[in-house]
């Protein structure tokens, strides 16, 4: 028997006394105890806001992507200690891999998202808006890191990526976390902490674990924290609701449980591909961690005509489903996390069973393989069936947290839509049909509420995630019933820790603010040419001013000789009537080549290569007789990291490309990207 730590203030403590005992889900034999009693969380907030917040604040984005992609890849080489724990928890080696390798994948798609953002421990949110007649007064907007600590509240069911998916976010954003785990399985999170921290790739006090009870820790948020809960609707809206969390304008996001609902597609009838998906995929969303997911499917929706092969061929899947000790060949799914839970389940499907009939399954009895059944958290897959979901409704208020799913017919996909919104709002909803214009129809008619829908079909299905995967770059959360709340996500995930502010000024001033040549800035002129110049030595907004050339019509058909852009605005001078063009017009990116043969500097030096063109425009026609100028400005620069000791140290640089006519006006206007080698080649 084990006690198992919190970890605060920079060290692993035990909490007075016992909080909760925790038991191993297959054979109930108890694996330890935890509590946080003792534990006073007004210091442990403040330690992650001061001692672990400023120096990820600090940190770039770049750094911090850096940072949790070592992190990932430190966690990967530990993942098979894991897989061992987790089955403790009643889990398969399925159910274990996508709490374990998704919770790490998490932490290496959070780190992709540094690409996203710029070099800068802010980020600069869309473009200026002109706030005077002559440009000497703009607006523009930053978020910057909220200077408080995201506490995280998790569910029993995902001890690793219920953590790992949150605080790959708030590390990213340069928020310091808290995590609070279900103390019925805060073992195993308890374990991968003390791998995260022995690593020492994160800055002391950026990330605090508290394995028990928790009562109080949200008692001490203030205004800059973030509070996030994932768990049962009813706690999480009392915690919500808390008046303080309200008097102080406390960032609360909600991913409750849901009533999510499947629906197979009218043009999915039996013998198509797409009606045999969707019983695979219905029967994994009922066993798949014994039904504990917030995204499972507990409303099966199917067309009227054929509700009795569904029910044929979903019970013909659970029969053959063996239950027990995942340990055991061909037990394909484990127990619930604790006897607790087949307590409230069992008592959640006796309510459903006074309104609806079950065709599977049974609420007393499981045939389990290789495991005691009286000793462990064991439950049987149950199916049931409500032929009347419009008149007999708590299918759509009941939810058992376990392997329990209603099937129910509709007789149009009007109705399918409205049973599905009869949810109340959810996490997601799956259409799996053959006929795009059902899915699109269900998609527009039901997608209002449900953060998530999955369309299924045969094209997809071998790459298809499911039903009930959120994916690290899409939201997770849902409307209503779910929480209201978003996270992950992608960059709105990274975001969502961030404080947006308007800023004013003159822009020279925004420039220096954003690290972003603004419209309007000094343009001090390059010297020498910016071409020459290595990474390091680049600063924001000098100017290439270049020499000008005088459009012919030459150039025009050289130009389309080239390309082979015949189109009659640039050849056929008699096609032009009824047109906006005066005469035959420059193409545009004759415009764009010959700014670059303007603005580049041939020689050998420091530019690497050009890999990218970004916001190009063409903002006035271009005649023969105009003469062009380029302003090449230094836009934006981003750090880049080698690949590996003989890769080359650069960076990235964006310039803009401002070409302008006789007159002054701009014709064109786009933004490079290059490669620019840095002057210190170890670095």
């Amino acid at each position: 028997m084990q006690t198992f730590q919190n970890y605060i203030l920079g060290q692993w403590v035990s909490g007075d006394g016992v909080e909760m005992e925790q038991f191993n889900a297959i054979t109930g034999a108890k694996i330890g105890e935890v509590s946080s009693a003792g534990i006073d969380f007004s210091e442990v907030l403040n330690y992650g806001r001061t001692v672990g917040g400023h120096p990820l604040r600090k940190m770039t984005f770049q750094e911090r992507g850096r940072m949790l992609k070592a992190l990932a890849l430190h966690l990967m080489e530990r993942k098979e200690k894991y897989y061992e724990i987790s089955a403790l928890t009643g889990a398969t080696r399925i159910d274990s891999w996508i709490d374990i390798e998704g919770g790490i994948g998490n932490l290496f798609a959070n780190a992709s998202l540094r690409r996203q953002f710029p070099d800068l421990p802010y980020y600069v949110d869309g473009v200026a808006a002109p706030l005077s007649k002559n440009g000497t007064f703009i607006g523009h907007h930053i978020m910057l890191p909220k200077q408080g600590v995201a506490v995280h509240i998790n569910a029993f069911n995902f001890p690793i990526w219920g953590m790992l998916e949150k605080i790959a976010v708030n590390l990213m954003a340069g928020v310091p976390a808290v995590v609070k785990p279900s103390e019925y399985t805060s073992f195993l999170t308890e374990v991968v902490v003390r791998d995260i921290i022995a690593s020492n790739l994160l800055p002391e006090g950026s990330l605090q674990l508290i394995v028990g009870l928790g009562r109080g820790i949200i008692d001490h948020v203030q205004t800059e924290d973030t509070v996030t809960f994932t768990g049962s609707a009813k706690t999480g809206k009392l915690l919500k609701g808390l008046p303080h969390i309200s008097d102080r304008s406390v960032s609360f996001n909600l991913e409750a449980d849901s009533l999510n609902a499947c629906i197979l597609g009218e043009k999915a009838v039996p013998g198509t591909v797409e009606f045999d998906l969707f019983i695979k995929e219905v029967s994994k969303e009922i066993t798949v961690k014994a039904g504990q997911k917030c995204t499972a499917v507990r409303r099966i929706l199917v067309p009227e005509s054929f509700i009795d092969e569904v029910q044929s061929a979903l019970i013909s899947r659970l029969a053959s489903t063996k239950v027990g000790d995942p340990s055991v060949d061909g037990v394909r799914m484990g127990a619930l996390a604790t006897k607790l839970q087949v307590q409230r389940v069992r008592e959640n499907a006796t309510l459903l069973a006074k309104s609806q009939e079950m065709v599977f399954g049974s609420l007393d009895e499981v045939n389990v393989h290789g495991a005691d059944a009286s000793q462990g958290a064991f439950f049987s897959p149950i199916l049931f069936r409500n032929n009347n979901p419009f008149i007999n409704t708590d299918v759509h208020d009941i939810e058992c947290f376990g392997p329990v799913s209603t099937l129910m017919p509709y007789k149009s996909l009007d109705d399918a839509i409205s049973l599905a919104r009869m949810g109340k709002g959810s996490l997601v909803s799956s259409i799996v049909t053959p006929d795009d214009q059902e899915a699109m129809d269900y998609v527009l008619g039901a997608g209002s509420m449900h953060g998530r829908v999955l369309v299924l079909n045969e094209r997809c299905a071998k790459e298809s995630t499911g039903h009930g995967s959120p994916m690290p770059l899409l939201t997770h959360g849902g409307p209503g019933r779910a929480g209201g709340g978003e996270e992950m996500g992608g960059k709105r995930g990274v975001l969502h820790y961030l404080q947006r502010t308007a800023i004013q000024g003159h822009p020279s001033t925004i420039t220096k603010i954003t690290q972003q040549f603004q419209v309007g800035a000094d343009m001090p002129e390059a010297n020498p040419h910016v071409f020459r110049k290595y990474f390091e030595e680049l600063v924001i907004g000098e100017t290439v001013f270049t020499h000008k050339h005088t459009v012919t019509d030459a150039d025009i058909v050289n130009f389309a000789n080239v390309s082979g852009d015949n189109f009659y605005a640039h050849m056929d001078a008699t096609s032009l009537e009824g047109t906006i063009f005066e005469r035959r017009v420059a193409h545009g990116y004759f415009v764009l080549s010959k700014a670059a043969g303007l603005f580049v500097d041939p020689k050998k030096g420091p530019v690497l290569l050009n890999y990218g063109l970004e916001e190009a425009r063409f903002t006035k026609p271009v005649y023969p007789g105009a003469t062009l100028g380029v302003r090449f400005t230094v836009k934006e620069k981003i750090d880049q990291e080698k690949r590996s000791e003989d890769d080359i140290a650069k960076g990235i640089v964006k310039f803009l490309v401002d070409v302008y006519d006789e007159t002054g006006e701009t014709v064109a206007l786009a933004t490079i990207l290059t490669m620019v080698r840095k002057l210190d080649q170890s670095n």
